[in-house]
């Protein structure tokens, strides 16, 4: 190869690589935007992690998130019968459940693994690794979220988000074309979530270890049914979207002293390690702009030998 060539060559190898590591760097949608109750409609790819998850017999049942490009991360409650995955279809890139969607593409499932002692959601472990059939296809509106190393926190107070296609009140489905909606709520403590809990004289609810509250006490923004399996997601201080629960249950949606509960996944690392094995899960260190930085002074080495000729 002439030395010309040779140049091209790394500069391809260089950008496209590049690139290719970018498109599937988690946690960093491209479009960037500073029924849910109380929610507004999100922006197309704002949230590019988002998924649809239906059944051939009763549509829109749940939502889950993008963490590889063969994996979906949900709720385990979605899944009454894990062995029996062939009703379901996941959607990626999806924006309205009723309208166009021109970037959407589906995928069947071809195994789920529930977390080890689920029962029911009260109960704890409701947690839920979807595999895909095949791998999905990296673009501006598919990417993955970051999930969190059991170290990462979460404090009390920290505004994160939630987003789905479900109820945006009590039994009232999301109307007309069904727009993904997004609402921010703040992190509650356990202590917290579970003193708001106790003030319900019909129903006792115990805030497990495995799990995380948002929301607010007054009420008037939360989850609902239909956001079940869908992402809460927090900003961390480097810009990194990370993924601290899965939205898992309550008391009716958006009541006062009834916040929303969801699967905390700092719990869960080991869990989603042992199944999927290549995944990364986001600690102090930004292992994504590592590896990238690696690739970029790879790049410039080569080139730098290459002119020294």
């Amino acid at each position: 190869m002439s030395p010309k060539l040779h140049l091209h060559a790394i500069i391809f190898w260089c950008v496209t690589g590049i690139l290719g590591s970018y498109a599937q760097e988690c946690g960093r949608p491209h479009i960037v935007e500073s029924r849910i109750v109380g929610g507004t409609d999100a922006t197309e790819g704002e949230w590019p992690w988002q998924v649809d998850i239906q059944t051939q017999q009763s549509g829109h049942i749940c939502g889950g998130s993008i963490i590889t490009e063969s994996w979906v991360l949900s709720a385990a409650h979605c899944f009454p019968d894990p062995s029996d995955v062939r009703s379901y279809i996941i959607y990626v890139g999806r924006y309205q459940l009723n309208g166009l969607n021109k970037y959407m593409s589906t995928y069947r499932v071809s195994q789920v693994v529930i977390a080890s002692g689920y029962n029911e959601p009260q109960k704890g472990n409701d947690l839920a690794l979807v595999k895909l059939s095949s791998s999905v296809t990296w673009s501006q509106y598919v990417r993955p979220i970051c999930l969190p190393a059991s170290g990462t926190l979460f404090p009390s107070g920290m505004q994160c988000h939630v987003t789905g296609w479900g109820n945006i009140r009590d039994d009232v489905p999301l109307p007309g074309v069904g727009t993904l909606q997004k609402v921010q709520v703040p992190i509650i403590s356990q202590s917290s979530c579970q003193e708001m809990y106790q003030t319900n004289p019909t129903e006792q609810v115990d805030i497990l270890y495995d799990m995380i509250c948002a929301g607010y006490q007054k009420g008037g923004m939360d989850s609902c049914q239909g956001d079940s399996g869908g992402p809460l997601v927090c900003q961390m201080e480097n810009g990194t979207w990370v993924q601290a629960g899965v939205v898992s249950f309550g008391l009716g949606c958006a009541h006062q002293n009834q916040p929303g509960v969801y699967a905390r996944l700092t719990t869960f690392s080991s869990f989603i390690k042992n199944t999927v094995p290549e995944i990364k899960l986001y600690g102090r260190a930004n292992w994504n702009w590592c590896g990238r930085a690696a690739m970029l002074v790879s790049c410039l080495s080569s080139l730098l030998i290459l002119l020294q000729r």
